[in-house]
């Protein structure tokens, strides 16, 4: 079973100025939602999931500094795949991954 480093994830989001929201199981999601954490397969290494209605411009200089920052505490970070986020209920969140931004953006 790989190792999930939390506290390593979280200081390098806190060396980013980026706080960290909500973390279940695998995910890591940080203020904001224009992105979300997830551990990968291999020790060490997280995936960085862009939100399909972020501004992946403005994303770009926040995501930059997360992974100079988590290089510092050995975390290798990876582009992962767009999401989109939608309220299932009152107490439930419904997320859905796509390598494509386009047809995140199709199945809104």
């Amino acid at each position: 079973m790989t190792t999930r480093e939390l506290g390593a994830v979280r200081e390098a989001l806190n060396a980013a100025g980026i706080d960290i929201s909500y973390a279940y199981e695998d995910l890591v999601f940080p203020e904001h939602n224009g992105f979300l954490l997830q551990f990968g397969a291999k020790e060490h290494e997280v995936l960085i999931h862009i939100n399909a209605e972020a501004n992946e411009t403005e994303l770009s200089v926040a995501i930059n500094l997360l992974e100079e920052k988590g290089g510092e505490t050995g975390l290798v970070f990876h582009q992962g795949d767009y999401y989109h986020l939608n309220q299932a209920d009152e107490n439930n969140i419904h997320l859905e991954f796509h390598k494509n931004i386009n047809h995140c953006k199709e199945t809104k």
